[in-house]
């Protein structure tokens, strides 16, 4: 028989203060795998790194993030909660000051690493809000999370541009270090503890986590989406100011930074998405999610193909879709699979994300080959092959419903 703790939320849900400071958090934290892709040239010239070669430093980033979602995230489905989320935002703490001290290439790639595994701390509060929100209200709450943790992603790229134009990148590592002890102060006070039931062990925990991505179709189906278009996001937006920073356009950091923060409009989206979920509209969701990802990279093919401030209007109008786009599809993902077991939701939003970043890694790692072979026309060329991928394999989807 489940214990308190793991029933779902009563019917009042968080107060509005506890959604925005998961929302801080959450934003906060996540923003530490991003602060490196605008700073790939500053950095690969401090090491002495080949440009073409950047992407490793990115990739590993997003590595350490799906290790740390396979390996760390389940943990909330076996462990006290905010014990767990406080030390991994301890360990986030001081991965962070690693990299502003790394005297080395190599040292500075292992701590990116650290970095990636413990910024998981993000998909550790999801699951708890997930657990606080009621049914009838859970991908509103989720969705409004959401927009935190993504005005978080997109703020990160203009904010490390301008720390790193001033001060030197090295300056940006210490700066989110100072912001995570805030956050760790902010969720001392605010997670409530969550002793979640069980019968597992931690081997056993990590080998089901086969079993359930073999099992579970929802998962499979919505991991497989989010993985596409966040390649193509990471994509887009690690690749953009490789771009943007050479002729004819050579943006300094101040229109860099400007550029970055265009996307932020992206993030408004996530509450109503979160809304027309809860209302059974997650099919509507997802296929204006897919489409709007798919429509920004034909628009960035075009910017690719005019001049001035044309293009770069163009290119602004590409990232606000991009960003909307992704982000309406994973809160409807993420309400889709918190719907599941709740005994097993730490674990579902775990392997969901990891596929979301593993395609974010391979997005990232594209992203240098891109700009080399073809600049914007192969970028937008990689998103709407992938955009559309995921539209056929949601038309599948839709489909075998019908028919079943």
């Amino acid at each position: 028989m489940p214990s308190p703790a793991e029933h779902d939320a009563p019917d009042q849900g968080p107060g509005g203060w506890l959604i925005l400071a998961f929302a801080i958090a959450c934003g906060v934290t996540v923003a530490n795998i991003y602060y490196a892709q605008p700073l790939v040239g500053p950095i690969s010239e401090s090491f002495g790194i080949d440009l073409s070669s950047a992407g490793v430093m990115l990739t590993m980033v997003m590595l350490g993030y799906v290790a740390g979602l396979i390996f760390l995230v389940p943990l909330g489905d076996l462990v006290e909660n905010k014990t767990l989320i406080l030390v991994t935002l301890g360990a986030l703490i001081v991965s962070l000051l690693i990299a502003a001290a790394a005297p080395s290439a190599g040292i500075f790639i292992a701590s990116t690493l650290l970095v990636g595994l413990t910024a998981t701390g993000t998909q550790m509060i999801m699951p708890v809000v997930a657990h606080l929100a009621p049914a009838h209200q859970r991908g509103h709450i989720v969705g409004t999370v959401m927009s935190g943790l993504l005005f978080g992603i997109l703020l990160s790229r203009p904010l490390a541009t301008m720390v790193a134009g001033s001060f030197g990148w090295r300056a940006v590592f210490v700066m989110s270090a100072a912001l995570m002890c805030g956050v760790l102060v902010l969720m001392a006070f605010a997670l409530p503890r969550r002793k979640p039931e069980h019968s597992l062990n931690y081997a056993t925990l990590i080998r089901s986590l086969g079993r359930l991505m073999l099992t579970t179709r929802v998962l499979q189906q919505r991991s497989a989406y989010q993985c596409l278009l966040y390649g193509s996001f990471s994509l887009f937006w690690t690749a953009m100011p490789l771009v943007l920073e050479e002729a004819p356009f050579s943006f300094g950091h101040i229109a860099m930074s400007a550029f970055l923060l265009s996307g932020a409009g992206g993030a408004f989206i996530a509450p109503y998405a979160g809304r027309l979920a809860d209302r059974g509209r997650g099919d509507l969701v997802t296929v204006t999610a897919m489409t709007l990802v798919l429509v920004s990279f034909v628009v960035t093919w075009i910017g690719g193909h005019a001049s001035g401030g044309t293009a770069i209007a163009l290119f602004v109008i590409a990232g606000i879709l991009i960003d909307a786009g992704t982000q309406g599809n994973v809160v409807a993902g993420q309400r889709a699979i918190y719907a599941l077991a709740a005994e097993t939701r730490s674990r579902f939003n775990a392997l969901f994300l990891a596929c979301a970043f593993f395609g974010g890694a391979v997005g990232s790692a594209f992203s240098g080959f891109a700009v080399a072979r073809g600049g914007t026309t192969m970028i937008a060329l990689i998103g709407i092959g992938t955009s559309l991928l995921a539209l056929v394999l949601f038309g599948l989807e839709v489909a075998s419903r019908k028919k079943a």
